[in-house]
C-alpha cells in the first residue's frame, strides 16, 4: 500500500522531487478530451513532462484522492449513468478503473472523500442534488447514502432559479455545500458509519444576493474558512466554528480590478500552504487575484491580479513546496506553471506551458504513483 499524499510530501525531499499530475477534463469541448490524463511537473525546473491519456472515462471533471488508499476519484457521465457517474480509479502508471456508482443527481461537479475514508459525498449542479455514497474498505462504492436537495432560489433568474450544489467539503464528520443558486453554504452532520445526515440541512452562511457561492477552502488552523463568489466575482471571509460547522462573515473583496468592466466569472480558490496567502480565479478576465491573509484574524488584503497565460482558469492548484501555481485554462487548452513567491505572494509570468484538452481540474497524485 502507497503512503498517504500528506506523507508523501512531508519531506522537504519530496517538495524537490518531480510529481505525478492527473488532469479531469471535460469531454466534448474543443479540446477533444477521452478521459483523464496525467503529466509529471518538475518543481525544481517549472517543467511538465508531455501529457498523456491516463484512463479513457467521459466527462471526467473533478477529482479527489482516497485519504489513505492509492484510489482516485470522478465524476463523470457513462451509459450506464447518463445523469451523473462516480468512477474509482486504481493509481498505478497509468489508472487501473475499479468501480462506477450514480452520482445521486444531475450533472456532478464536485466530489469529497471524508478523512476517515467512509464517505464520498458529490455536489450535482443540475438539480441541486448533495448526495453521498457509502465506502468499504477497500475504498469502493456499497451503496447511496442519502440525497437531497434543499428548495429554493436566488435574484438571478438566468443562474439561481433553482438549486445548484457546487462544491463539497468535509471538516470532519461535518459536510459543506456552497449552492450558487440559493447564494447559501449548506451543512450536514453525518453518521459516518450509515454516510446519512443526522438531521436536515442548515443554512450556516448566506452570501450576498446574486453572489453565488460555488467553492472554498480553510486556513491550515482549521479557524477561517474562504467562500468564491462566482457571480458577484467575490471572496468572502469567514471565522469557521468547527464545533457547529458555523460560518460568520469577517468581509468580502472583489477579484477584479476596479477599472475592469467586461464579462467575468471567478471559479477556484484556494488557501497557500504557508497559511498566509490566499488566490482567487477569474474567467474573463482570464487572471488569478492573491491577497495576504492575516492568520490572527482571518482577514484578508489585495496584493493584485496577474495574468494566469491562458484562457478561462476553470482550476489551479498550488505545488506542495509552495512555490508553483499551476492553472488549468479549459478554453486554450493548457496548463500553465506560475512561479509563486511565498514571501510576497506574486506571481510571475507562467515558466511552462503545455498543451492539455479542456483541463478543468488538476490534482497531485502520490510520489511514487
Amino acid at each position: 500500500m502507497k503512503a498517504p499524499l500528506a506523507i508523501l510530501f512531508s519531506t522537504p525531499l519530496a517538495f524537490a522531487a518531480p510529481l505525478p499530475l492527473a488532469i479531469g477534463t471535460q469531454s466534448g469541448g474543443s479540446g477533444l478530451s477521452e478521459g483523464i490524463y496525467r503529466t509529471t511537473f518538475d518543481p525544481s525546473k517549472g517543467s511538465f513532462t508531455e501529457v498523456k491519456l491516463a484512463a479513457k472515462y467521459p466527462h471526467p471533471g473533478f477529482l479527489a484522492l482516497h485519504p489513505k488508499l492509492p484510489l482516485l476519484y470522478s465524476v463523470g457521465k457513462t451509459e450506464q449513468h447518463p445523469k451523473g457517474s462516480v468512477a474509482v480509479f486504481k493509481i498505478t502508471e497509468r489508472l487501473e478503473f475499479l468501480a462506477e456508482a450514480s452520482s445521486g443527481g444531475t450533472n456532478p461537479c464536485h466530489l469529497a472523500i471524508d478523512p476517515t475514508g467512509q464517505v464520498l459525498a458529490v455536489a450535482n449542479y443540475a438539480d441541486g442534488i448533495t448526495a453521498t455514497l457509502k465506502l468499504d474498505r477497500n475504498g469502493l462504492p456499497t451503496g447511496p447514502g442519502f440525497a437531497q436537495r434543499v428548495e429554493g432560489s436566488g435574484p438571478r433568474a438566468d443562474r439561481q432559479d433553482g438549486p445548484h450544489a457546487h462544491g463539497v467539503y468535509f471538516r470532519g464528520g461535518t459536510l459543506l455545500v456552497p449552492d450558487l443558486g440559493l447564494d447559501k453554504v449548506l451543512t450536514w452532520h453525518l453518521d459516518l458509519a450509515t454516510a446519512t445526515p443526522s438531521g436536515i440541512s442548515t443554512a450556516v452562511w448566506s452570501a450576498a444576493p446574486g453572489a453565488g457561492p460555488r467553492h472554498m477552502d480553510f486556513s491550515p488552523d482549521g479557524k477561517h474558512a474562504y467562500v468564491i463568489n462566482e457571480l458577484d466575482n467575490s471572496v468572502s471571509a469567514c471565522a469557521f466554528e468547527a464545533s457547529t460547522g458555523g460560518l460568520t462573515t469577517l468581509h468580502s473583496l472583489p477579484t477584479l480590478p476596479t477599472d475592469w468592466t467586461g464579462k467575468s466569472t471567478t471559479a477556484e480558490i484556494q488557501v497557500h500552504p504557508n497559511g498566509k496567502l490566499v488566490y482567487a480565479s477569474n474567467r474573463g478576465h482570464d487572471s488569478i487575484a492573491a491577497f495576504s491573509r492575516d492568520p490572527a484574524t482571518g482577514k484578508l488584503s489585495p496584493l493584485g491580479v496577474f495574468p494566469c497565460g491562458g484562457k478561462t482558469p476553470r482550476h489551479f492548484t498550488i505545488s506542495p513546496d509552495g512555490k508553483w501555481l499551476l492553472c488549468a485554462h479549459q478554453d486554450s487548452n493548457s496548463i500553465a506553471a506560475l512561479p509563486l513567491d511565498p514571501a510576497t505572494g506574486k506571481l510571475g509570468a507562467p515558466s511552462t506551458t503545455i498543451n492539455a484538452p479542456n483541463p478543468i481540474c488538476l490534482l497531485f497524485l502520490p510520489a511514487d504513483s
